[in-house]
């Protein structure tokens, strides 16, 4: 491998653009040169109309970032792995933890890093909320994690289908943090699903956990909330009362603001990737992906008003 990690970045969407291009750019040890996308390209860089072309006709690569919609995402990492390359997951790692599972056993068969990329367990208040959990162990976790689709994604049928996530792609950012911040495992005890009459991928969802000692876990997912936005955790202690907010960015303890670290998330997977591939290690966490598939497994069904984008 060169010194630069040299990177293959596959759909070349919203979050690409706004989170994985900036991060990338801005890392020393790390270099852009190729992306392959149905319907847009980067200025300045070869461009293929999908991974398979990249990889044969394009620049030598080390790398490929892999940020298409869940459903495309196994093929596309297999294919990436089978030639030897690193491969980084935009979240969530996949469709299924099943295909998951056998991307971790064909990494770890061709000697490659395999990265599941968790982007909201890099927010600013993550760390400190952890530390603090562990000396107050939670007595009761409220997750309200709400937000407006038609804001965060216009025209992205593909999160309505099966396989797509619907309200379980942001609801999936603060199950990352739920389970990296509680030091024990947490299991689904009952879920209910509100899916629009036209799609396939629920709108709303509400979800009660427990931790491994029975403590008791609430959420409240929402794609409907307009106005301001909702990625708040609260953890209620014994005598004691942790609030992390704006996605894990804004952190305070008993009504007092704590001081964090600018949002850094992306930049910081980017080291994380890179300390991986140089050390020839993976890091695939599935526990946030089990409790999604737990919820559509043991969930029950609501229909609601179809959605119009």
């Amino acid at each position: 491998m060169s010194q630069v990690i040299r990177l293959g970045l596959v759909g070349l969407g919203k979050i690409a653009r706004d989170q994985h291009l900036p991060a990338i750019a801005a890392h020393p040890d790390l270099e852009l040169v190729a992306v392959a996308s149905r319907n847009a390209c980067a200025e300045g860089l070869p461009y293929f109309a999908d991974l398979e072309a990249m990889l044969r006709e394009g620049p030598a690569i080390d790398a490929v970032i892999l940020c298409q919609p869940p459903q495309a995402r196994y093929a596309a990492a297999r294919t990436a792995l089978l030639a030897g390359k690193h491969v980084f997951l935009e979240k969530p790692p996949g469709a299924t933890v099943t295909e998951v599972e056998a991307l971790i056993a064909l990494a770890k068969a061709q000697g490659v890093s395999l990265f599941a990329s968790w982007h909201s367990r890099y927010a600013a208040g993550v760390a400190a909320a952890k530390a603090w959990l562990a000396a107050n162990p939670p007595r009761h976790i409220q997750i309200n994690w709400k937000e407006d689709v038609r804001h965060w994604h216009p025209g992205q049928t593909w999160i309505w289908q099966a396989g797509g996530f619907g309200v379980f792609d942001p609801g999936i950012n603060a199950l990352s943090i739920l389970t990296e911040i509680v030091d024990e495992p947490v299991r689904l005890v009952r879920a209910h699903l509100t899916t629009p009459s036209n799609c396939q991928a629920p709108i709303a969802a509400t979800l009660a956990m427990q931790t491994a000692s029975d403590q008791p876990i609430d959420a409240e997912f929402d794609f409907r909330q307009t106005g301001p936005q909702s990625w708040d955790i609260i953890v209620q202690s014994d005598a004691r009362r942790l609030v992390l907010g704006h996605g894990g960015n804004v952190l305070t303890i008993d009504g007092v603001a704590q001081t964090c670290d600018s949002e850094a998330e992306y930049p910081l997977m980017y080291a994380h990737f890179a300390q991986l591939v140089r050390a020839g290690q993976s890091d695939v966490d599935l526990a946030p992906l089990r409790l999604v598939a737990d919820a559509f497994l043991c969930g029950e069904p609501y229909s609601t008003e179809a959605f119009h984008d």
